[in-house]
């Protein structure tokens, strides 16, 4: 890679409202998908906090409405299965005007066993990735018209256990392994940034990637109860640690709204920095970006089959 590293005053310790304090959103509109648990809630309520307007789309609506209510501010709540092309549809049809701000932030993690979502795809690919995909190609026009929108691709570590296997996707002809499959999917989620920001540069669209950092939340749901302590031990043996929910939201919240990275797109970021391109891992390895995930070939050849595959 050719750049040199984008870095800010914020690290690892960082929270959510710290970046983004001193930042005024208002008159902006964002999307937080997922924002009614985890780092989306934190998401959300930095966004909010800055003074924009902040749609949660969310499954369920009811916990959807709780988090705006709690949280205050200009904010609502909005149905959205990303499992569901019906769903996504409905959602795009019912959104009105420009999008600033589009924080994907929603995610499954380690579906145990294979499980094929309504079109067939494997579900944790289906969920992170195409829905996001048909989702934000959806919204296109909205973030055109805002001139300057950001998208934001939450990713994760878990991208450097897999590249896209282009060839089988779905696990038709390979055994079914439950991280591999969410390696899979957040390494799309790095490609479809990249591919975003070369597709709608014209536009002035950015779109970036990131690892939020090890934060035990819902989307461990999957796993054993004991799942935390072994994650902690993983970090611990990394050299690193566990998040919180308002620290594991400081990067997304950073790519959003932050003007550190005003016209910044396809790159992918940790604690608060662009992260080094990394070509090899082990089984400690919870830092950096692999070289596939950051391939603009790959990207553009994942954006077409997407189109494809969202029919």
């Amino acid at each position: 890679m050719s750049h040199d590293l984008i870095t800010t005053p914020f690290g690892f310790d960082s929270t959510a409202a710290e970046v983004i304090a001193g930042v005024d959103l208002s008159g902006k509109r964002a999307i937080v998908t997922g924002g009614a648990s985890g780092i989306g809630i934190e998401t959300a309520r930095a966004l909010a906090g800055a003074g924009a307007h902040v749609t949660l789309a969310v499954r369920d609506t009811v916990a959807g409405n709780r988090v705006a209510g709690e949280i205050g501010g200009k904010i609502d709540a909005a149905p959205l299965d990303l499992s569901s092309p019906a769903s996504i549809a409905a959602f795009v049809g019912a959104w009105d005007g420009p999008l600033d701000i589009l924080v994907n932030n929603a995610g499954v993690m380690a579906i145990q066993e294979l499980t094929l979502s309504a079109t067939g795809h494997e579900m944790q690919f289906a969920t992170n990735h195409l829905g996001h995909f048909a989702l934000t190609t959806g919204l296109h026009a909205a973030l055109a018209a805002a001139g300057g929108a950001r998208i934001v691709s939450v990713s994760s570590s878990g991208h450097l256990r897999s590249p896209v296997i282009f060839d089988d996707v779905d696990f038709a002809f390979r055994e079914y392994d439950p991280f591999g499959a969410y390696g899979q999917s957040k390494t799309a989620n790095v490609l479809f940034a990249v591919e975003a920001s070369t597709r709608w540069a014209d536009d002035g669209i950015t779109a970036n990637a990131l690892m939020p950092g090890g934060i035990i939340t819902a989307l461990q749901r999957h796993l054993d109860p004991n799942y935390g302590k072994e994650a902690e031990e993983r970090f611990r043996r990394a050299g690193s640690r566990l998040k919180s929910p308002e620290q594991g939201a400081a990067t997304s919240t950073l790519l959003a709204a932050s003007p550190l990275l005003d016209g910044v797109g396809g790159r992918y970021f940790e604690d608060c920095h662009e992260a080094p391109v990394i070509h090899r891992r082990d089984e400690t390895t919870i830092a950096g970006v692999a070289p596939y995930a950051l391939d603009p070939e790959n990207a553009a050849r994942l954006w077409d089959l997407s189109v494809w595959w969202i029919g």
